[in-house]
């Protein structure tokens, strides 16, 4: 039975989790970290093999961010935005460093309502000027983007798990019981409210929501995407994506923890267990399912493919059009690797182990790899120009380049 590690009992009693002593927000750290570090049943990570590089990986700059996600499993991932990049740890710690250097600009220690450490459990998202975060307190909090003061705090349902997301103003977010909340970015006002079931059992994850045009897509543990007016909130489609199969509960999960991405107007989304799918934005109408394909980790595109590293530990190219798997990257196989990213005929993953692969994007084929941090890298990298951006659990933050060997 697969990744048993990754299951985790959601019982609906989040929105009890925003005071520090909370029992419930201990069982759900505790349950956090023991999925993310306990015994696994399945079979170990491929060992790392040589080959010849067809590229030389240089480290531009490495700094360290407090204690990043220590070991835990969060959606701290870091974000670009105004010349910066902006990075935080689950203790309340949000650095800005200079994209080219990683020279300090910024650096705040945020406070909850109570003026308590925040433990940030999801974010930065920025905006018009702001970086948006979420707790596992149940708190999202706006940042200055040049400055790193506070300019407000408000209060949600239960633990934010995904990164906030920002347009048009308004600032949205998702929490771990199924809520969908809105608020003003200037002012933190809150703007609306949906609310969504969950299943009892779950992968630990949430997937961010992505906006396309006017619509707010998000998928949830049923295997259901839906589709919400950004202005207001109002239901507009509906689809499942996802059909659960199996006798028992685990055999039947399909969460969809892996964050939309959208192309042309349609949206692709994978699923635990569930299969990838593709979305018309416009009316939810599903044109193609590839059933075979299992992720919790996520998916990248470029104008013709998708990439996907599925649960199993290797990486995929899909094809858009139809849902076809093109190639299959085995060497990686159980290494836990991050969602791809792509840029260039290049295709970029992290693992459990502190490394970062080059694939080729035309066969999947080993590039070249380095290591940055014994710690594990569970956070998608970030492309900027040629530049790639790699956060590990343990806080470490690295550009890296590649060059002709």
């Amino acid at each position: 039975m697969r990744r048993l590690t990754l299951l985790v009992i959601c019982l609906h009693l989040t929105a009890c989790a925003s005071d520090d002593e909370s029992p419930v927000k201990d069982f759900f750290s505790g349950i956090g970290d023991y999925f993310h570090g306990g015994a696994d049943n399945t079979e170990p990570p491929t060992e790392l093999t040589e080959y010849t590089p067809e590229v030389k990986i240089d480290t531009l700059w490495d700094e360290t961010i407090g204690v990043g996600a220590d070991e835990q499993s969060l959606k701290l991932v870091p974000a670009i935005g105004f010349g910066k990049i902006l990075a935080a740890d689950k203790n309340g710690l949000v650095q800005a460093r200079d994209l080219t250097t990683g020279k300090l600009i910024w650096e705040a220690e945020a406070q909850d309502a109570n003026e308590k450490e925040v433990h940030f459990s999801g974010g930065p998202g920025i905006g018009a000027g702001t970086a948006i975060l979420g707790s596992s307190d149940a708190e999202v909090i706006a940042l200055n983007i040049e400055n790193g003061a506070t300019l407000w705090k408000s209060t949600v349902s239960s633990e934010v798990l995904s990164v906030p997301v920002i347009a048009k103003g308004i600032v949205v977010v998702r929490t771990i019981d199924g809520a969908i909340v809105a608020f003003d970015e200037k002012t933190g006002k809150k703007l609306w409210h949906y609310e969504h079931n969950i299943p009892a059992l779950s992968v630990r994850g949430v997937s961010a929501p992505i906006i396309v045009e006017d619509k707010i897509i998000s998928g949830y543990d049923s295997g259901k995407l839906i589709a919400l007016r950004l202005e207001d909130g109002k239901y507009v489609w509906e689809t499942s994506v996802a059909m659960p199969s199996g006798r028992s509960e685990v055999e039947r999960l399909v969460d969809l923890d892996v964050d939309p991405v959208e192309e042309a107007g349609v949206i692709y989304v994978a699923s635990y267990q569930g299969g990838i799918s593709a979305v018309t934005q416009a009316n939810g109408e599903v044109t193609w399912r590839n059933p075979e394909i299992s992720s919790h980790t996520g998916l990248s595109k470029d104008f013709q493919y998708l990439y996907l590293s599925d649960s199993e530990g290797d990486l995929l190219q899909i094809e858009q059009q139809s849902g076809r798997s093109l190639w299959k990257q085995k060497e990686l196989h159980q290494r836990q690797l991050t969602a791809p990213a792509v840029y260039g005929s290049y295709v970029v993953v992290g693992d459990y182990d502190g490394y970062v692969h080059w694939l080729s994007n035309t066969d999947g084929r080993q590039l070249g790899r380095t290591h940055i941090t014994s710690a594990a890298i569970d956070t998608k990298p970030l492309v900027v120009d040629n530049i790639v951006y790699v956060y590990a659990e343990d806080g470490t933050l690295a550009a890296l380049k590649a060059n002709l060997p």
